[in-house]
């Protein structure tokens, strides 16, 4: 990548099968502590179903879907406006992240993304975040979750070529926030049932802190 370019990620949730190696391998590289996930996969699912006299399925709508997400590097990012010390910040690659030497763990960047992204480490006493795995991209490497990845489900670059080389401009859906929020670097390639955002009629599994809800599996 160039140092000019707005760094983003697409998704394709046609490919994505929900297996969590992309989550489990930024966690591996990242050597993160329990509770702490750089990377989440997210279950969506819906629909319903109606029977005839015979118990035989008569029409059916159901439908499911996964979601791999982790920090966006917002062009609007929630966190760095609500950060009291100017600890988050826009770097190389127009990646954000998080300064240590500035944050004292107030998490209100936590509190201000819609997205989770920002999480608490209690070993360090402060908050941390997908970095795009940035050290890598300067060696001229791939981010793990997107190496990774053995269904192909995820992709990296500047976000105006990724949109491009994708034939999307698909930001957000169903469990995830609108675009407008914060305008995610984000581009999803949709499963043919993939809900817009504002469609919330269906139930996301693998709960975590996004939730409001500790993730114990992780």
């Amino acid at each position: 990548m160039k140092k000019s370019d707005q760094f983003g990620f697409m998704i394709n949730q046609s490919r994505c099968i929900g297996c969590r190696t992309c989550q489990m391998a930024c966690k591996d590289y990242q050597d993160s502590p329990i509770g702490v996930n750089f990377r989440r996969v997210y279950e969506y699912e819906g629909g319903d179903f109606t029977v005839d006299e015979n118990n035989v399925i008569h029409s059916q709508s159901v439908y499911a879907y996964y979601t791999t997400i982790s920090c966006n590097h917002c062009m609007d990012p929630a966190c760095l406006k609500a950060c009291p010390t100017g600890a988050m910040m826009k770097t190389r690659y127009g990646i954000v992240m998080v300064n240590d030497k500035r944050c004292v763990g107030c998490q209100a960047c936590a509190m201000a993304c819609p997205y989770g992204s920002p999480q608490f480490n209690k070993h360090t006493g402060h908050m941390n975040k997908c970095d795009g795995c940035i050290d890598r991209l300067d060696e001229g490497k791939d981010p793990v979750c997107v190496s990774s990845c053995p269904f192909r489900a995820l992709d990296y670059g500047d976000i105006n070529e990724l949109r491009d080389k994708y034939k999307t401009s698909l930001a957000s859906c169903s469990p995830l926030p609108s675009e407008t929020a914060t305008l995610p670097n984000l581009a999803i390639v949709p499963e043919k049932n993939t809900k817009p955002s504002y469609e919330k009629s269906g139930k996301m599994h693998l709960p975590h802190k996004y939730q409001g809800v500790e993730d114990d599996i992780l």
